[in-house]
């Protein structure tokens, strides 16, 4: 009698064992972008000041150029040579914010809204053509959106709409699946040393601040929910198994 209430007792201490290791080990493991408990996050209010899309690195441009303001969008009888100058083309914005344009050559566009990249280019090309109309277009903005959660929901989400916010992105991607509202995340910038915003979508009050416009790249980051039950249950139960089997083995032998 004493050995097998010893034998329990040792299969006791042996759980708790692996059950404390499990918890301090691995918590949440699919926890990405970590932050330290004292980092400072940049201003909401910072964000929100970029009421517009502006154009960056990577970009690509929708380009077309007229001539005499744009009338054969609407006039039909003006022959064709004397309004149209370049068909529809993509051009590329590089790493360093230029891109290479017919006539121009390489120009400075990132950092403008559309409206006024348009303007500037209608100001370069009237040293050429008479009353220049340009209409510009970017069609690969997209961002990345982890809505929290387990099984590989992250999603690229392409923005054509160029003045998307942070709620139309989310509901794009499916909303946030399993994460915690309270906490989401939107990295912005270089990645070697971006802007983060934290927002709190899990009030009426922090839904003011979800009309963030999103810029190309932003990564939207809504963190995972905590089940430290499940997951030490994850975590232990390979070895429970191995322990009820060997009991069972022993029971047998004994």
């Amino acid at each position: 009698m004493p050995t097998v209430i010893s034998n329990h007792k040792n299969t006791g201490i042996i759980l708790l064992i692996l059950l404390v290791f499990s918890s301090c080990q691995v918590l949440n493991p699919e926890r990405m972008l970590r932050t330290p408990g004292d980092f400072e996050f940049a201003s909401v209010d910072e964000a929100r000041i970029q009421e517009e899309y502006r154009l960056a690195p990577n970009d690509e441009l929708y380009f077309r150029l007229f001539t005499n303001d744009g009338e054969k969008l609407i006039d039909p009888i003006t022959p064709i040579s004397q309004q149209f100058l370049r068909g529809d083309h993509i051009y590329n914005i590089e790493f360093d914010g230029f891109v290479k344009l017919p006539v121009l050559g390489r120009v400075k566009l990132k950092g403008m809204t559309l409206r006024e990249a348009e303007k500037f280019l209608e100001e370069k090309y009237s040293v050429y053509y008479n009353r220049p109309f340009v209409q510009l277009r970017v069609t690969n903005n997209r961002v990345i959106v982890f809505p929290g959660g387990r099984g590989g929901t992250s999603k690229v989400v392409y923005l054509e709409n160029t003045n998307t916010n942070l709620f139309e992105a989310l509901a794009m991607a499916g909303g946030i699946a399993d994460g915690r509202a309270r906490r989401v995340k939107v990295i912005r910038g270089d990645l070697r040393d971006p802007q983060v915003f934290l927002i709190d979508l899990s009030t009426l009050d922090g839904v003011r601040n979800a009309d963030v416009v999103l810029q190309a790249n932003d990564i939207i980051y809504v963190e995972p929910r905590e089940r430290v039950p499940q997951r030490i249950l994850e975590n232990i139960g390979p070895y429970l198994t191995l322990l009820s089997t060997a009991l069972i083995v022993y029971s047998l032998f004994k």
